[in-house]
């Protein structure tokens, strides 16, 4: 396994006080981490899910099946990269718009 270097400026971090605010600007988040009860508002709204729990869907699902596909067409689409399954899925559905 090849090593890197920390990209971390470890001498900031340790000049940080356990007591110092956290920087905060309104677009990092949706509260300030400072405010404890604007923290605690926001933490007691949390929806906790166990490992592995999917939340509901945001658009269609899609059908699990088996496909059997060309050597060919396999490799070509894996090349491409992550997401491969979804360009796959993108090409069927402009076949089957025609």
């Amino acid at each position: 396994m090849k090593k890197r270097k920390s990209q971390t400026d470890w001498k900031r971090v340790k000049a940080i006080k356990e007591t110092d605010p956290i920087p905060y600007a309104p677009e990092d988040g949706p509260y300030d981490p400072n405010d404890a009860k604007a923290a605690t508002a926001y933490l007691s709204s949390a929806i906790v899910r166990r490992p592995g729990q999917r939340g509901k869907q945001k658009s269609a699902t899609k059908q699990l099946v088996s496909l059997r596909l060309s050597p060919a067409v396999l490799e070509y689409f894996k090349a491409t990269g992550p997401g491969w399954q979804t360009r796959i899925d993108e090409v069927l559905k402009k076949v089957a718009e025609k």
